[in-house]
């Protein structure tokens, strides 16, 4: 018999992918350069010259070792890299034996789910949050509880996190630059949210896990993104290259459990365990080795920084409200109704793509990701600014 929860989640895909497929038929009939798709954070930006040079020397590689499984936790000398790269930039002392490499950041934020929750677990997310986190949620057959961020500063309401803590929260999970708002969470409300979570940790057998997804760590525009596990000792870290090397369709990543977390052998056990039963095991081995060579290469942020300055100066003029976004690639703006879903609706009429606010927890907002050609962004300055005079008649 058919897993009927499988087939909903199937045959209803996501809307940030279902805008993604509306912009592909469009361009498809009316040609790329009259559509304006800022739905996906798929980077423009290309992937540096270092990559192409990993993988160039790869191909030297032996068939067995080019093509071959590796083990199920990854190549212990690109774990040792990671760890090494890690140790250089915050003064930690990670070995190879803290780093699990993944098949992306969907399997990162997965295992790490699975291994720290049991059903009916309770896993508090941040509004506005990705969507996909509810549905690996679900899938660890656990319940996402949402908290909505402060509406002035999207910074984390710690006291709206410990109102929403009950004997069956077992994780948190947090994005920091923040996937839609651009938002990076400072030190001060990091350290709220740590003091909330060991005071609701002296009641209880097993502490609250947090789970920090960093895919956007290095897309910042001067902001400090503080190192989440130096904060609250229960950390656990998710990554993936699909941002900061521009390599979405690799599928590479990792998961970190610090050896200074209290129950980091049972956690990186079951973090093993997690990819095991999920069928994660031996991450794609050409772009390890290419993890290995690149792992300092820094991120092409300037490029991101101008479509930035480019977007929101001319969303200003036309008077367009948003999050100033200090970092990541996305523009969190104020739909022009109360209702964002009909916003976005209207908008394709002047084939812009933005993502409406509802699937990622919240209303009247919409996404952008300005990851795209500045060309792209160019063009459709003119339709921004007819949408707005649409709502001003």
């Amino acid at each position: 018999m058919i897993n009927e929860t499988m087939y909903a989640r199937g045959a209803e895909s996501s809307v940030i992918r279902e805008i993604f497929s509306y912009g592909l038929e469009r361009k498809a009939q009316i040609g790329a350069d009259k559509v304006f798709d800022y739905s996906l954070g798929n980077p423009s930006v290309p992937a540096p010259q270092a990559v192409r040079a990993s993988i160039e020397r790869s191909l030297e590689l032996p068939s067995d070792q080019l093509h071959g499984y590796t083990p199920a936790p990854g190549l212990p000398e690109v774990r040792t890299a990671v760890a090494e790269s890690l140790n250089r930039r915050f003064g930690t002392a990670y070995t190879m034996a803290d780093v699990f490499m993944t098949v992306g950041a969907a399997a990162s934020v997965s295992m790490s789910l699975h291994a720290v929750t049991t059903p009916g677990d309770e896993v508090i997310v941040i509004a506005p949050y990705f969507p996909e986190y509810a549905v690996w949620i679900e899938n660890a057959q656990a319940i996402c509880v949402e908290v909505l961020t402060d509406q002035e500063t999207f910074q984390i309401d710690a006291d709206a996190v410990a109102a929403a803590i009950t004997p069956r929260t077992a994780a948190v999970i947090i994005d920091s630059p923040n996937n839609p708002t651009g938002a990076v969470y400072t030190r001060e409300t990091l350290d709220a949210l740590a003091e909330v979570l060991r005071a609701a940790n002296e009641t209880r057998e097993q502490p609250i896990f947090l789970i920090s997804d960093e895919p956007y760590r290095e897309i910042v525009y001067g902001a400090e993104v503080p190192w989440v596990p130096s904060i609250y000792e229960h950390t656990i870290v998710c990554y993936s290259y699909s941002k900061s090397l521009s390599l979405p369709g690799e599928r590479v990543g990792w998961v970190l459990v610090p050896n200074a977390m209290p129950l980091a052998p049972r956690v990186m056990a079951a973090v093993a365990g997690a990819a095991r039963a999920l069928g994660f095991v031996c991450a794609p081995a050409l772009f390890q080795r290419v993890v290995a060579d690149c792992v300092d290469e820094p991120s092409d942020v300037a490029a991101y920084a101008r479509n930035r300055e480019l977007l929101c100066s001319a969303l200003t003029e036309y008077g367009y409200t948003y999050v100033e976004p200090d970092g990541a690639f996305y523009l969190w703006v104020k739909a022009l109704e109360d209702d964002a879903e009909a916003f976005c609706e209207r908008a394709k009429a002047y084939e812009l793509l933005p993502v409406p606010s509802n699937s990622f927890g919240v209303p009247g907002w919409f996404r952008l990701g300005y990851c795209i050609d500045y060309r792209v962004i160019e063009r459709s300055l003119p339709a921004w600014k007819q949408l707005a005079d649409e709502y001003r008649v």
